[in-house]
């Protein structure tokens, strides 16, 4: 069963929320704007076989986020500082969205060999000529389900039907997110030090994304020496909730190539 955990990270003085469950070979699991949530069942699935940290994101979901604490960048230096308070190594870490951004800022710091192999979803984080990446502030509840999922009508919310302290969150999260992602949602030198990230890479893409295109995420996985690009069809921006099966055999094809299965 899983249960949340408060892990201390002392240089910074902060308390990290983060899930620790399964045993073997060890995996984090990041978020996107979303929050948790979004990433559960990848953690879940991933807990079968390995041990899977999963943490809240400083400042979503209520969580404190200290003011120094602005940029992804930030945010990469922290869990690169946890693993390694940790002892872990050999690190399988995925990101959905921002996570995958984070993901990416993580293995290009990585200078103590703790990363594995990464696995990128759907991740925003690179500038890309001719592939700008939607301005998500922008967009209402029913257009950010219109640019997000292939079936937006499953998975639209009505906002007059959430309850207050869920919305309160909600506006929270996104507050946060706009601290550490910026309007812009990407790092103008990030693409150019992929190439010096070797570890195996896996970037899977929903078909039907029109915050990041199909394109945007060739051309990302473009940047790594060592990637493989994958669509996943029938799927937008979060392929982990709409084609879990197809998500999950991806991740796990992955792995077994990469000698990362358990």
């Amino acid at each position: 069963m899983t249960q949340a955990q408060t892990q201390y990270v002392t240089d910074i003085d902060l308390a990290l929320t983060m899930t620790d469950e399964g045993r073997g070979r060890p995996a984090l699991v990041l978020h996107g704007g979303g929050g948790p949530a979004t990433v559960a069942a990848i953690s879940a699935h991933l807990g079968k076989t390995m041990r899977v940290l999963t943490p809240t994101h400083p400042g979503w979901n209520g969580t404190p986020r200290p003011e120094r604490l602005d940029g992804i960048d930030d945010l990469a230096s922290l869990y690169l500082r946890h693993l390694a308070a940790q002892g872990l190594r050999d690190v399988l870490v995925v990101g959905s969205s921002i996570g995958g951004w984070l993901a990416a800022e993580m293995a290009s710091r990585d200078d103590a060999g703790l990363i594995g192999g990464l696995v990128l979803i759907n991740a925003v984080g690179v500038d890309i000529e001719g592939e700008p990446i939607t301005d998500f502030f922008s967009l209402d509840p029913r257009g950010i389900a219109e640019h997000c999922y292939f079936d937006p009508d499953r998975f639209y919310v009505d906002p007059a039907s959430v309850p207050p302290e869920r919305a309160a969150l909600q506006r929270g999260n996104i507050a946060t997110l706009k601290v550490l992602a910026g309007d812009r949602m990407y790092d103008p030198t990030l693409l150019a030090r992929l190439r010096n990230v070797h570890a195996p890479t896996l970037v899977l893409w929903g078909e039907a994304d029109r915050i990041v295109t199909p394109g945007y995420g060739l051309a990302f996985a473009s940047g790594f020496p060592n990637a493989r690009f994958e669509i996943v069809p029938r799927a937008g921006h979060l392929p982990q909730l709409e084609q879990p099966d197809a998500t999950f055999a991806l991740i796990d094809g992955f792995r077994a190539e990469a000698g990362m299965a358990g």
